[in-house]
């Protein structure tokens, strides 16, 4: 998964320079020491923070604001009245210097909110590259996000969440915090997310619970068909056995085996081993 997002390369434009070349709308308010590489456009009464970096081609819509010690990178969209890097709604911070550091080519649409980190936190929060954040959606402080994650209409992120590449959470989803939702995996709409979501899995409910692999995804992202059903027979052993979690994870070595498996399945039992909040079952 992405750490941090690539850093604009060419030499950026100040306020007056970018306004010359008429990308800034006048009614907007962009502080003289923001960094606005050549080619941003800012769309009317956007404001503008003073710390704040954006890199080529990005497009700031009407009545957004983007604050704080946040970097956005290139040809990023951002839409009408979304509020990026605003201070995290956390008690604990207090003024503390974080960041928030976003990617290139995401889609950041109406009302979303995303929130930087705070000192307890890692001091970070961070977004990958060509993600879809749908209206009203909230990413809170500390969260690391990765490459291609979509986020559908007022999914709700606590704090400190982890997701894996090309996860996609659906609409009016909540999601504690210290979660971890793994790659390519899936969660239906209106959904409560308690526990760590498998990578590859599908899940849904209240709470939310695995109802087998996310078939249509795994095909999509270019999976054999020998590894998908791989993962399937494991799924089965994992999630549909009576069978503790330590005892699955035991007969699914067995079976298959801890070196010869594919560098997906290895992935999947390595982070059922890393799970603090334990995962989703069935």
């Amino acid at each position: 998964m992405r750490t941090a997002p690539s850093m604009p390369q060419r030499p950026l434009r100040p306020k007056a320079e970018a306004q010359a070349v008429g990308r800034i709308h006048p009614t907007a308010i962009v502080h003289p020491k923001a960094r606005l590489e050549a080619g941003v456009a800012v769309g009317p009464y956007a404001v503008i923070g003073e710390y704040v970096t954006i890199g080529s081609g990005t497009v700031i819509g009407a009545h957004c604001v983007i604050d704080g010690r946040t970097t956005l990178g290139r040809d990023n969209q951002v839409f009408t009245g979304a509020v990026i890097g605003s201070i995290p709604q956390d008690l604990k911070y207090r003024g503390e210097d974080t960041v928030l550091l976003i990617g290139d080519r995401n889609k950041i649409r109406e009302y979303v909110t995303i929130n930087p980190g705070t000192e307890g936190g890692g001091g970070k929060t961070v977004i990958g590259s060509d993600g879809l954040f749908m209206a009203y959606a909230h990413v809170a402080h500390d969260c690391l996000l990765g490459d291609r994650v979509v986020l559908a209409n007022s999914v709700a992120l606590a704090g400190h969440i982890t997701i894996e590449d090309r996860a996609v959470i659906g609409g009016l989803v909540g999601v504690h915090q210290f979660v971890r939702i793994g790659t390519l995996s899936i969660v239906g709409g209106c959904s409560r997310v308690i526990q760590d979501v498998p990578p590859y899995a599908t899940c849904v409910g209240y709470p939310a619970k695995v109802f087998g692999v996310n078939s249509e995804g795994l095909r999509r992202a270019g999976m054999s068909e020998e590894n998908r059903r791989a993962l399937h027979h494991v799924f089965r052993i994992l999630f549909h056995s009576k069978l503790s979690m330590s005892h699955a994870l035991e007969q699914v070595v067995q079976e298959v085996g801890a070196t010869s498996a594919c560098a997906e399945l290895q992935h999947l039992l390595e982070f059922i081993r890393q799970s603090k909040r334990g995962v989703c079952r069935a």
